[in-house]
């Protein structure tokens, strides 16, 4: 294939993913079909089939795609540098910036929609908590061992302390928008604030007495 026939490839499936992400979102499994698809991309039903191969597997990439993207932006791949930077001052960037990528309505209608079917589809619950929970404790448990190995904090388990972080930080604002719908996702400042909230807190445990 050409380098010219590959872009075209990899814009058709852009394109095609966009618009799945679009009619899952709003019509749910259940309610949505390729015709839709088709339609809201602007191609042939017969191309949608090419890259989706049926209205199931379409559905996969489409929550593979959009939990890997969400990770990606957060930057739960790559290496912290801590140079510098105190435990405060990470866990609060680091768990603000998770908070304003994951806490929006995209992303939340994909986790209720997920939940809904994960019966039907439990490798979505198992992408989702891979692409999410897992990433973001692991991150903060290699921030939590950074951090105690210098004498900043005190912990005997990083992972177990990493996934206190996390639920301090995600528990309320997921629980609002979980049951709320989008009216129940916090304002930017008052995500802000639940993030300075839970670092205060989570220091107050685990900081270090000297």
């Amino acid at each position: 294939m050409t380098n010219g026939a590959e872009t075209r490839v990899r814009q058709s499936r852009a394109k095609i993913l966009a618009a799945a992400e679009d009619v899952f979102l709003r019509h749910g499994f259940l309610g949505a079909n390729m015709d839709a698809v088709a339609d809201v991309a602007g191609v042939s039903k017969q191309t949608v089939y090419a890259h989706g191969k049926s209205k199931e597997a379409l559905f996969i990439q489409v929550v593979e795609s959009m939990t890997g993207d969400a990770a990606e932006d957060i930057g739960e791949d790559e290496e912290d540098d801590f140079a510098g930077v105190t435990a405060g001052q990470f866990f609060l960037d680091a768990g603000t910036q998770q908070l304003l990528v994951v806490m929006t309505p995209r992303l939340m209608r994909l986790r209720r929609l997920v939940i809904g079917e994960v019966e039907r589809f439990p490798e979505l619950g198992h992408s989702l908590y891979e692409n999410g929970v897992k990433r973001s404790v692991a991150r903060y448990a290699r921030a939590v061992e950074h951090f105690d190995r210098i004498g900043e904090l005190r912990c005997d388990d990083h992972a177990a302390a990493a996934n206190h972080f996390n639920w301090l930080l995600m528990g309320a604002p997921t629980n609002s928008a979980m049951f709320l719908g989008d009216a129940g996702i916090p304002s930017n400042n008052a995500l802000e604030a639940h993030a300075q909230e839970s670092v205060r807190i989570f220091l107050a445990a685990f900081r270090s007495a000297s």
